[in-house]
């Protein structure tokens, strides 16, 4: 397989994995429909930031241990579970308390960008399904004969930037509906299902095999 085959039917699978609905989806609307965009671009840089890592251990050869090592699965897994419930536990506490309508947005100039790329790159980097999926998936992209760590790093580029051009949508979608999900019966709307679908999704990777 050439390398310029290998981009391309790399970018395919992962077009669609990213263009799959699931929690990265669920963040970047619910803060950018919130007004607070500086954080929603830094969920965004947050998660492809950890996309990025994950692409480069697995070409290294690193995040193979977590299909070797049961333990360090299941360290992972569990953090990663406590973490989306108690991110998703925030979320439904937080429409106890909603902003006035006509509020600013809570998008500090300091701390808005860090703090919403922090929340992306936990989110990313504390599932272990996203390494699986780069140690059962990437290797079979990189050509023969390439440079591993190398090719795999430019596949990985590849579903960044899918991932960056797909964010970008969807904050100008949130960005467009801001006003009326600003309204403070949306937002608790917004905040219970966006809530209970973060916590469903740790729910989930606890009790997932």
């Amino acid at each position: 397989m050439e390398m310029t085959t290998a981009l391309w039917s790399f970018a395919l699978v992962v077009g669609l994995l990213t263009l799959t609905p699931g929690l990265d989806t669920a963040l970047i609307l619910r803060t950018s429909a919130l007004g607070h965009r500086r954080q929603a671009w830094g969920v965004v840089l947050g998660i492809q930031t950890g996309t990025l890592l994950w692409g480069a251990l697995t070409s290294a050869g690193v995040t193979a241990l977590l299909t070797a090592s049961q333990l360090g699965y299941e360290i992972l897994r569990w953090a990663g579970a406590a973490y989306l419930v108690w991110l998703g536990v925030g979320m439904l506490r937080s429409r106890a308390h909603p902003e006035p309508a006509d509020s600013a947005p809570a998008d500090p100039a300091t701390g808005g960008l860090a703090a919403g790329w922090r929340r992306g790159l936990l989110t990313n980097l504390l599932n272990p399904k996203v390494g699986v999926f780069y140690v059962a998936v990437l290797p079979q992209f990189i050509p023969a004969g390439a440079p591993h760590f190398a090719a795999g790093v430019a596949l990985t580029c590849v579903h960044v930037l899918e991932g960056l051009l797909w964010s970008t949508v969807l904050v100008a979608f949130a960005q467009a509906l801001r006003t009326r999900l600003r309204r403070p019966a949306a937002r608790r709307a917004m905040d219970r299902v966006t809530g209970l679908a973060v916590v469903g999704f740790g729910v989930k990777l606890a009790v997932s095999d």
